[in-house]
């Protein structure tokens, strides 16, 4: 025979594992610090300009 099941707290659980899963995400995506940041802008800036040296200029006419 089957369990019973009250739907309300199903519904209620589902939602809750589904916030965590929502604020797990948002930890990894939000949740650095502000040196984190500034490094990581740090080395994208770095890459551009490195990028940005490494063009060749074509010679005009």
């Amino acid at each position: 025979m089957a369990e019973i099941l009250n739907l309300n707290k199903a519904r209620k659980a589902r939602a809750k594992a589904t916030a965590k899963a929502e604020a797990e995400a948002n930890r990894a995506r939000f949740g650095r610090t502000k040196a984190e940041k500034a490094r990581d802008a740090a080395e994208a800036d770095r890459k551009v300009r490195t990028l940005d040296q490494a063009k060749r200029e074509t010679p005009e006419d």
